[in-house]
């Protein structure tokens, strides 16, 4: 099989779910029709400026996926997204393999979380690099954000998941031995915020948004030291810190 990203962007409208949900959506529909396996979607920040159209946050997301059938991958992407967009959205699909996205693929991602872009560069990048660049839906301003999704996920260092192989996020909830975490859920370690990993044997709360982070292509979970006399020696790091980092 082979490794591939799928960034989308901007499916949704003030009155509808946003782009997180639709990705996950489409990562369920992926397996389903068994052509492919996802491995982790990611949220990524990109530059939040009212000159920027977006709809509430100009975030996008990146589905990675191994599947030796890139036709029926793609096909089933763009017809989801045509179904499923909301009315008025500018939804953008871009598809690559992971080990073609680089020099300044790489370098769109970065430039997309501090400057206004254009869709003509990124028609452009997409073409001398070989990479699915579709706009969908309105004004086709999404192949900007979906664009920088799969290059964002390729540096390693951006974002945070919303999604990953085996688990639902949102339904971890409750104390847990960290080596008993590492059954639920597939991560890489749990740390402090100086990114100091915390022993297997200790105990931690899972709090109530349990989002690992993407650092040094690791699925990092960020973990407080508990301050109160409870039955666990570490809580999962607030939200806000989390969006702090990872935005």
């Amino acid at each position: 099989m082979k490794h591939f990203l799928i960034g989308i962007d901007d499916t949704d409208n003030q009155d509808s779910r946003g782009t997180g949900y639709h990705s996950r959506c489409l990562g369920k529909l992926i397996e389903e029709k068994k052509v492919g396996m996802v491995e982790g979607i990611t949220r990524h920040q990109l530059l939040f400026d009212p000159r920027i159209p977006y709809t509430s946050h100009n975030s996008s997301a990146c589905l990675e996926v191994m599947s030796d059938n890139f036709l029926a991958l793609t096909e089933l992407c763009r017809d989801f997204l045509l179904r499923e967009s909301a009315d008025g959205s500018d939804a953008g699909l871009a598809v690559a393999e992971y080990n073609k996205i680089e020099g300044e693929v790489l370098s769109w991602g970065l430039r997309a979380k501090k400057d206004i872009l254009t869709q003509p560069e990124a028609r452009d990048i997409a073409k001398k690099n070989n990479i699915l660049l579709e706009g969908l839906t309105g004004d086709k301003d999404g192949i900007i954000g979906s664009l920088a999704a799969i290059a964002l996920r390729k540096s390693g260092n951006d974002g945070r998941f919303i999604w990953i192989k085996g688990t639902e996020l949102r339904q971890l909830k409750g104390v847990y031995k960290i080596e008993q975490l590492f059954k639920e859920i597939n991560f890489d370690a749990v740390v402090d915020r100086n990114l100091k990993i915390v022993s297997n044997i200790e105990t931690i709360d899972a709090g109530e948004w349990l989002r690992p982070i993407l650092k040094n292509n690791k699925k990092i979970i960020i973990a407080d030291k508990s301050l109160n006399d409870r039955n666990y020696e570490w809580k999962v790091t607030s939200k806000d810190y989390i969006k702090k980092i990872s935005d």
